[in-house]
């Protein structure tokens, strides 16, 4: 169970205003909405505007989500697009109220 104390610090680095860099902003809100509940925070770094910060975080293709909390440390490459993919490679279990159960 997700303590409500806790928050994921998401930062996605995109390189402008592109297709790819719009379907992954949605697809992020989306999946954060969707089974993290109101337990996030999603920072967007564009990389043409703050180069110095992709360099930083060594981010070498775009777009880039990091979890830096809670940890451990995760990093995904694309365009989120697969949801089930996107939260195994995070380490994000869904906040219970979005699990559906149902009875035989």
């Amino acid at each position: 169970m997700l303590n409500t104390t806790n928050k994921f610090h998401l930062k996605l680095y995109i390189s402008g205003k592109t297709p790819r860099s719009e379907n992954a902003i949605r697809n992020l809100r989306k999946i954060c909405e969707e089974n993290i509940d109101e337990h996030y925070e999603i920072e967007i770094i564009d990389i043409l505007e703050h180069p110095q910060l992709a360099e930083d975080e060594r981010i070498l293709a775009t777009p880039t989500l990091i979890k830096s909390l809670p940890p451990p440390l995760r990093r995904l490459i694309g365009d989120l697009s697969e949801t089930e993919k996107v939260l195994v490679g995070l380490d994000i279990r869904p906040f219970p109220s979005t699990i559906n159960v149902t009875k035989n």
